[in-house]
């Protein structure tokens, strides 16, 4: 067991904790922060991506004291009370279907628009290719990315 300081969404978390332990397991289950998912457990899916100090991390593949004394942001961290501009235009463009892969789509796309306010189709496609979604077929996810970006003034 190993005590660690987590910040997460701007809260100080003190956890004691197994050193084999996940992030993805910290979050959902210390934390009950249940929007990261976890779909294939190996890095592949992007299900549970968050950001750590601002890059895109695959949660199932961290263990959580690596990341300790790191700013670690997940969906919930995203809009607040409210829903951010990007989660309004995944709505907006029928980006969301079944809603498992959303979050870490949500995260990606905000990694992306932090670090690249005007992105073409190419740096989004690129941005995302770490998230696999089965039900939208992508067009209406790429979309939402661009009228993320065109309503923040990006």
């Amino acid at each position: 067991m190993r005590k660690v300081t987590l910040y997460v969404n701007g809260r100080e978390h003190y956890l004691e904790l197994p050193l084999s332990e996940r992030l993805l397991d910290t979050l959902r289950h210390r934390l009950l922060l249940t929007g990261t998912k976890e779909g294939c457990g190996e890095g592949e899916c992007g299900a549970c991506t968050v950001l750590v100090d601002g890059k895109v991390m695959n949660s199932c593949l961290l263990l959580t004291v690596q990341v300790q004394g790191q700013n670690i942001e997940t969906i919930e961290g995203v809009g607040g009370k409210a829903l951010s501009v990007i989660q309004k235009a995944f709505i907006e463009k029928g980006a969301v279907q079944c809603g498992f892969c959303t979050p870490g789509f949500i995260m990606s796309t905000k990694a992306l628009l932090d670090k690249n306010p005007a992105p073409g189709e190419e740096d989004i496609r690129q941005a995302l290719s770490g998230n696999l979604c089965r039900c939208t077929g992508y067009v209406q996810i790429i979309e939402a990315v661009k009228e993320a970006a065109r309503q923040t003034g990006r």
